[in-house]
Order: structure tokens, then C-alpha cells, then sequence
């Protein structure tokens, strides 16, 4: 099971990202797939997971962050508006086939993970 992550990049403060992270391997389409991040001397922390349609959202980034799955692909998305500074981090999309939907938030539920994708805002 491989996970790609891909899309980061610099963008100043209220601008918009769209990150993909691709699942290969296995056929993900039950699987709760979650995007995490992990800003510079902090511990990762949960954004939003996505399992057959809708999404869980950290609260710092609802309203601001959407998260959607393509099937047929075997990818999900990321969509960041409205980004700020505090969105600073590496991005890691994380995916499992037996999550409760009470553990999509926690990251030590997830069994695959990707190599991450750099995100940097600037004031």
C-alpha cells in the first residue's frame, strides 16, 4: 500500500492550495482516508478524514478546508482556502480500512501513511 501526497507549495495568507494525496495498492474505496499536518517543533495534529462521502473537520480549519474523495481514482483532496500562517506545516494523508468513525481524528488509528507535502504561508 503506497500513499502520495502532492500539491504543497508557498502561498500568501488568504490564498487557496488544492493537495491530492494518491492510494495505491489496494482498492480504497471503504477506507477512511485523513489528511494530518505537522507544523516545525510541534506535534502532528488531525485536519479532516473522509470516508464515503462527507468529512470530519479539525475545528481550525472548518469553513476553510474541504476534503473530498474521487473513487474511480483512488484519490482524495484537499482543498485549503482562506489560508493563514498557523496552516504552516508538512502535510501527511493517512488511510485505514477499519477506523471507527469515533478514532478518524486520532492518528495512531491510521495504518498507512504518505511522505507528506510541504505547505508554507506567508504573512
Amino acid at each position: 500500500v503506497q500513499l502520495q501526497a502532492s500539491g504543497g507549495g508557498l502561498v500568501q495568507a488568504g490564498g487557496s492550495l488544492r493537495l491530492s494525496c494518491a492510494a495505491s495498492g489496494r482498492t480504497f474505496s471503504r477506507y477512511v482516508m485523513g489528511w494530518f499536518r505537522q507544523a516545525p517543533e510541534k506535534e502532528r495534529e488531525f485536519v479532516a478524514a473522509i470516508k464515503w462521502s462527507g468529512g470530519r473537520y479539525a475545528d481550525s480549519v472548518k469553513g476553510r478546508f474541504t476534503i473530498a474523495r474521487d473513487g474511480g481514482k483512488n484519490k482524495i483532496y484537499l482543498q485549503m482556502n482562506s489560508l493563514k500562517p498557523e496552516d504552516t506545516a508538512v502535510y501527511y494523508c493517512a488511510a485505514d480500512e477499519s477506523i471507527i468513525m469515533s478514532s478518524m481524528a486520532v492518528g495512531s488509528a491510521y495504518s498507512y501513511w504518505g511522505q507528506g507535502t510541504l505547505v508554507t504561508v506567508s504573512s
